[in-house]
């Protein structure tokens, strides 16, 4: 069995994130969009919560095609990434250079109530992590991390927004233990409007 590990917080893990960030778009969802919406907003923030898990980084990628000149940087679960592994494969195909997917894992379903994932399952049952940054490597990624400390997060996060893409960085972070269910950040039909009108004005 592999040996238990310190996870990150995830709420510090996003402010990090928060600080380096600068004109990248920046696409969140569930829990980690959850948790986004405690930092002022960014014109350029959109917190996607679909009725479906796992579409962030494929609505990430059609933005990086559409603005090849502007940044892109989509963040999801890992629970999220296995509801859609085929966007690796699709990610990497395009090779968009201006794009970077950030994978949250905590190794459990959290907003529907903490279930383990199947990934976390397989960790326990035979010790063998499923590597969600080598997954996106063998796909083709140009670059793949696993970032286990919150130092080195901090150091490599500048890098990892502005390096020549497909990037994909995994975090292992903590799984929350209260307030995990998913939190509206307001109608979506008018956020999607104004996001859109915002990519036109500033793309």
């Amino acid at each position: 069995m592999s040996a238990p590990s310190i996870r990150m917080d995830l709420l510090s893990v996003l402010r990090t994130l928060h600080d380096v960030r600068t004109d990248e778009v920046l696409l969140t969802s569930m829990g980690n969009g959850r948790e986004w919406q405690q930092f002022e907003p960014h014109p350029l923030d959109f917190v996607h919560v679909p009725s479906s898990m796992g579409q962030t980084q494929s609505w990430g990628l059609g933005i990086a095609i559409a603005q090849p000149s502007r940044r892109v940087v989509a963040c999801c679960g890992d629970g999220s990434l296995l509801m859609n592994l085929g966007s690796l494969v699709t990610i990497a195909n395009v090779a968009p250079a201006n794009f970077t997917l950030l994978v949250f894992d905590n190794g459990v379903y959290e907003v529907t109530g903490g279930q383990s994932t199947p990934a976390s399952n397989i960790d326990q049952l035979i010790g063998q992590q499923i590597g969600f940054a080598r997954l996106a490597e063998e796909c083709g990624f140009r670059h793949t991390e696993r970032i286990t400390t919150l130092d080195e997060w901090q150091r490599r996060a500048e890098t990892l927004l502005k390096s020549v893409g497909p990037v994909c960085a995994v975090l292992e972070v903590a799984p929350q233990t209260k307030d995990y269910s998913v939190r509206s950040p307001g109608r979506p039909k008018e956020r999607v409007r104004e996001f859109a009108a915002t990519l036109q004005e500033s793309g």
